[in-house]
């Protein structure tokens, strides 16, 4: 780990400020990604800004009868949250499935969304990596690619997100609230996070120096069905192979809205409204899930050893949808 400076901040106003002199910082609340990316030298900020004293703690209603979830509450405040459980059981339940006790009730809401992939190589300084390093390589692509995306990829990169907050975060269309220089600003969930093209080091459309102050959920939760389904190799603390954030709005057995999210596949969570409005109209059957998986999936680009997750993110979806339609939660380390 590298030498750096360090201050902590008393406002958001301070914090910005803080990090507008130094080019080289970056922001730090709970650390459990970034003091790990520090730690293996894939991250060396030269100054440190510590939000934790900010008053971003608070979950609160919206003005459009949402709910606006401070970027410095728990993940663990957040999943057990009464509002949270009773509106968006979604997005409760994708949290309970990542991590462990512990890393969620230190992990942030913000820091949530600025996490980084589980790369291999991006983590593994002695490799090329062109998220690491623009313009030398992705070794994923030729190498040992089972964990890796097979939607939205590019010649550059290879790397999935590995969130599963943001999974239903991206399946409830949330919106993202930064501060920066010039002010506050709004950010639609599915234009928060960018696939790899030819900057695969940007993981977000954030602007330098800008802050994430909050999360805001609309009112519409999708709470009477709903479910999260996280397909692992091991049911305690491992990163998604493929997970589904399923939500339906239903008039008897007719689907009248639909939200499918994808995790595990992509460079960012992935939603196709294309595909959710095939569902609209029609029948909640398993016949009608995998047509709607199989079109989820048509446009993958396999590589040697991950071509299993094509069948496995179409099965997926179909029971994500299954237990949506039951009303039948998945629950915390669900696996198939």
């Amino acid at each position: 780990m590298n030498a750096f400076s360090y201050t902590r901040a008393d406002s958001v106003a301070a914090a910005l400020h803080s990090a507008a002199a130094r080019p080289d910082a970056a922001f730090i609340a709970g650390g459990t990604n970034l003091i790990d990316l520090m730690k293996e030298n894939v991250a060396a900020p030269a100054h440190l800004v510590d939000i934790t004293r900010l008053s971003l703690r608070e979950i609160a209603p919206s003005a459009d009868g949402g709910l606006r979830i401070g970027a410095l509450v728990s993940n663990s405040n957040v999943a057990s949250h009464p509002e949270v459980e009773r509106r968006y059981p979604l997005l409760a339940e994708a949290i309970l499935s990542g991590a462990s006790a512990q890393l969620r009730n230190m992990a942030t809401t913000g820091g949530n969304l600025l996490q980084r992939t589980r790369c291999y190589y991006f983590y593994d300084v002695g490799t090329p990596c062109n998220k690491r390093e623009p313009g030398t390589g992705c070794p994923a692509i030729a190498g040992h690619n089972r964990i890796h995306a097979i939607l939205g990829t590019s010649e550059h990169c290879i790397a999935t997100h590995p969130s599963d907050m943001c999974v239903a975060l991206a399946a409830l269309s949330a919106t993202v609230i930064v501060e920066g220089s010039a002010g506050e600003r709004r950010i639609a969930f599915a234009d928060f996070h960018r696939l790899p093209g030819d900057t695969p080091e940007r993981d977000t459309n954030l602007a330098a120096g800008e802050l994430i102050t909050a999360v805001e959920l609309p009112a519409r939760g999708f709470a009477e069905h709903a479910s999260y389904l996280k397909v692992r190799d091991r049911a305690s603390y491992a990163f998604a192979l493929v997970s589904v954030a399923a939500a339906l709005e239903l008039d008897g057995e007719q689907v009248v809205a639909a939200r499918i999210a994808l995790g595990g596949v992509a460079h960012k969570p992935w939603r196709d409204l294309e595909a959710e409005q095939q569902l609209v109209g029609k029948p909640a059957r398993a016949e009608e899930f995998l047509r709607v998986g199989e079109w989820l999936v048509r446009g993958a680009r396999v590589h040697t050893h991950n071509a299993f997750k094509v069948e496995l993110a179409k099965r997926a979806v179909v029971r994500a949808l299954e237990q949506a339609r039951d009303a039948r939660p998945a629950g915390p380390g669900a696996v198939s």
